[in-house]
């Protein structure tokens, strides 16, 4: 039987059960304290997973002569990640669609609608399912959690968009919440995204005990709070037009901003699966890896793609001058950053032995590392 030492230590601590102070309430969900730690990165093949099967799902391979391919087919006898993301997304669709209905009132859910199915890669979901799967759970545990974790998501994409923010006018190709229904139902709107995750993981979760339940919701909230995406997005917001911001800052801005949320979704799937506290760990670490690493492409495509392909303003950081990987570090070392990023999220996968189970998440993390919008 796996151990539930993870989810033991946590529980014991929870306020909600034994009135203890909120500290208590979230001290023990992270084992690893999310810090601003450089790693020690070393590079890696990126075949490190499996030199015998790697070439079955790496995604490098299949992309495009004008790189604007990224998920390619694979040859029917390795992982087919075009097929594999083809499938889930439909599924994760159509639980986001199915989770929220047009309410009285009915503009507030429209609202919500329009962003969290405006499309999307669905990259955070698939991800929860896929560590769930790892760790010999099934999707149908984690779709709840998938689905709150893009709730969470879009929430912050709409606040992000807002004129007191980013103050940006497109997302994922349309215009922004606020742009379509005014400032103050897009606040609302977001809001209401937030409190609803929470909602529908504790309230549609099955095929997992009330412990991980329960632990998984306080993971989720760790992660947007003030230890993770809403510290970053406030160093983010104070560092803007700031001459003196260095490595360490920009890493804590986005292992907070941004890796804070793809980690939640890879460990919720993790816990909720009924993964160890060792294979927890390790996906954790994989999963700060590949959030990292998400940024720091999305700093290269913003000052390498227009907008209309990037489906969203280019080059707005430029304009505001915001701090990047690109201005601190040059194009080429942001380059050789993300692959130092990628293979060191490889390396925490090696651990696991199902080749079927591994695939996913590996061409997940090369198709964070070469996607093209």
């Amino acid at each position: 039987m796996r151990s539930l030492s993870f989810i033991d230590s946590w529980v014991q601590t929870c306020s909600m059960f034994n009135g203890s102070s909120s500290s208590s309430f979230v001290g023990l969900i992270c084992k690893t304290p999310m810090k601003c730690s450089k790693p020690n990165f070393k590079i890696h093949p990126r075949s490190r997973v499996s030199s015998s099967s790697s070439s079955c799902f790496s995604v490098s391979a299949v992309i495009t002569k004008e790189e604007q391919e990224t998920v390619g087919e694979i040859s029917s006898d390795c992982f087919n990640f075009k097929a594999y993301m083809g499938e889930k997304a439909v599924r994760v669709n159509r639980a986001l669609d199915e989770s929220i209905s047009i309410k009285t009132p009915p503009t507030i859910h429209e609202a919500m609608r329009y962003s969290l199915l405006a499309g999307g890669k669905r990259v955070r979901p698939i991800l929860c399912i896929a560590a769930c799967e790892l760790v010999g759970g099934d999707e149908s545990t984690a779709m709840p959690a998938a689905c709150a974790v893009e709730m969470i998501h879009t929430m912050s994409l709409i606040h992000d968009d807002l004129p007191c923010m980013d103050n940006d006018d497109f997302r994922r190709g349309k215009p922004t919440n606020h742009k379509v229904y005014g400032e103050d139902v897009a606040v609302l709107a977001g809001d209401s995204l937030l409190a609803f995750a929470f909602q529908h993981i504790a309230s549609a979760t099955v095929g997992a005990s009330p412990e991980r339940v329960l632990a998984a919701v306080g993971e989720l909230a760790k992660s947007i709070g003030t230890e993770g995406l809403v510290a970053g997005q406030v160093v983010d917001i104070a560092s803007t037009g700031a001459k003196d911001v260095g490595l360490d800052q920009l890493e804590f801005i986005h292992i907070h901003k941004t890796a804070a949320l793809l980690e939640a979704a890879v460990v919720l799937g993790a816990i909720l699966g009924g993964g160890s506290d060792t294979q927890v760990e390790k996906l954790r670490k994989f999963a700060r890896c590949i959030g990292l690493l998400f940024q720091v492409v999305d700093d290269i495509l913003d000052v390498t793609k227009s907008s209309e392909e990037l489906g969203k303003t280019a080059g707005k950081d430029l304009l505001v001058d915001k701090m990047t990987y690109p201005k601190l570090m040059g194009l080429e070392k942001s380059r050789q950053f993300s692959e130092e990023l990628l293979a060191e999220a490889k390396q925490q996968l090696e651990g696991f032995e199902s080749y079927k189970g591994v695939a996913p998440l590996v061409a997940l993390a090369e198709y964070i590392a070469y996607r093209q919008n």
